[in-house]
Formats: structure tokens, sequence, C-alpha cells
């Protein structure tokens, strides 16, 4: 059953004559489902050069894919979240992408400029939240870091650890949230308290990676999937990234993630699928 909230009005009987109460200067109460907005945004395109590191058993040996990073802003009557931010913008400037290693990596449209489109600026971001800290997830948090970073704890230690400050690729990228206002949390955390937007660990790929349900009023429930699988023949076999942070964990995230599908009669978004996001509204439309 979709775990929509609905308001419920009660009529209540007056007392001793029978007659019921009409109190119709009341305003009825919307749904928290009825005031949420899904934008799907492109923050990249991503030339997987060789699926090969993408199974720890070499199932996609020899094979390429074409894939999009895509983050998304979730409008709540309480404030915006943005969930990704996507490869770095300042890829924009280079006209044929750049190399890096397995991939090849290139930002048409920059995430600044199609939130600009909506009207909004950086700071207008109340909340941020990202699956995990990888490069092409959370190449543009630090400019987010005005707004309240939502984040498995797990995952705020594994993206402050010193390794990780070493990395100068990936860490000036999203260093400047070590000062934000910070949320941390285990299992799942609920956005806006309303059960509209519930973030969710699951971790494998990383050790505090996450995945994000909304419930829809016209779409119903939403799950987007972070990095726990990048294809769909991913998670039709279930295979594991040679770089996860642990396989045993993965498996018991994905057992995790498609009993909550299941159960919710879910539409999933794999993050990086090409066909996913070119069925997304593009903006100014939207998913409601």
């Amino acid at each position: 059953m979709k775990n929509i909230y609905i308001a419920a009005f009660l009529l209540l009987a007056a007392c001793g004559n029978g007659n019921i109460s009409d109190d119709t200067t009341k305003t009825p109460q919307k749904s928290p489902a009825a005031s949420l907005k899904m934008y799907a945004l492109e923050c990249g395109r991503i030339e997987m050069l060789d699926l090969s590191i993408f199974d720890i058993g070499g199932a996609y040996k020899g094979r390429s894919n074409s894939a999009v990073s895509s983050c998304y802003l979730i409008r709540h009557p309480k404030g915006d979240l943005l969930w990704d931010t996507g490869l770095p913008d300042a890829l924009n400037q280079m006209q044929d992408g750049v190399a890096n290693g397995p991939f090849h990596v290139s930002v048409p449209h920059t995430l600044s400029g199609q939130l600009a489109d909506l009207g909004l600026a950086p700071k207008d971001i109340e909340f941020l939240s990202i699956s995990h800290s990888h490069f092409d997830h959370a190449g543009n948090a630090g400019q987010y870091a005005s707004a309240t970073f939502i984040i498995q704890e797990n995952e705020h230690s594994h993206m402050f650890r010193d390794d990780a400050r070493k990395d100068q690729q990936t860490f000036p990228a999203y260093s400047a949230l070590e000062n934000a206002k910070t949320i941390k949390f285990t299992g799942t955390h609920d956005v806006f308290g309303d059960g509209s937007v519930m973030i969710i660990d699951t971790p494998g790929h990383t050790p505090g990676h996450t995945v994000l349900k909304l419930e829809l009023e016209n779409t119903g429930t939403i799950l987007l999937t972070g990095d726990l699988y990048h294809l769909h023949e991913a998670r039709e076999k279930r295979t594991i990234p040679v770089f996860n942070t642990d396989p045993e964990q993965t498996l018991k995230s994905m057992d995790k993630f498609e009993a909550l599908a299941k159960a919710n009669n879910a539409r999933v978004i794999i993050q990086h699928s090409a066909k996913d996001f070119a069925a997304l509204p593009k903006p100014p439309e939207y998913l409601d």
C-alpha cells in the first residue's frame, strides 16, 4: 500500500439535539504529497569506457555505456531539498569534456544555471543531501554549504577522513560542507517530518550510501537509487562494482531496497540510466 498521508475530516454530531456541526469556515488541509514537486536536472554526462569495473565477477567485460549524472530538486512547502549535485560545473568550460580514468565526462548544462532558470540561487536551497560522496554526485556540493546538510553519519566520517582530504579532485568540491549546519543520521531520516521525503541508508557502495524515497500525489512512490545500481542489468543480476567498500553490505542493501520498492509499488529511477532520465519531465515541468 502506498504510504500517502491523507488528511481526515470528521463531522462531529452535536450533543443533545442530534444536529450536525456545519463549520464551512475551515480550510481543508492538503496531504504532504499534494504540494510536493520533483524536478529532474541533468548534471553531466558520463561515458563509461570500461564496464568491467562495475562487477567483481566480470559480467560486463569488454562493454561500455553512455550514462547521465542526474540531480533532483525536491520542492516542499517547508523548503527545497537538492539531492545530489552531479559533476563539477567547471567542466562546462571544457567543450569536449575530459577523460577521468575509465570515464569520459562532460557538463553541457550547469547545475547552477538550471536552478537559476527556476529562479533559485545556491543560497535559496534550504536542504542539501547527497547519496554518497563520489565525484559525480558531490561535484558542486560545496556551493550549497549555506543549506542544512543531511548525511548518513558513516558517510560524513568517510568524506572527512584523512585519505579523503588527500584527493584533490574530489575533496575540494565538497570541503566547505565540513562547516555547514549538518544533520547526521542512521537508518532513515524524514526530511520534512511528514513522511513525504525520506532518506534511507543503503550502505555498501560507500559506508553511508543512501537512497531517496518520495511520495507524490499523482505519481505515487518514487525511489532514487543513488549508485546502489548503475545499470538496469545490475539490478536484475545484483552485480557489485569492484570499487564498492563492502560487497556483503551492498547485497543486504539491495534486499532492503527491493522490499521497499515492492511494498510501495514504487517507480524506481536508476540515477545513471539515460533511459530513466529521458523519461522524466524536463524543467520547468516536474513530477508531482
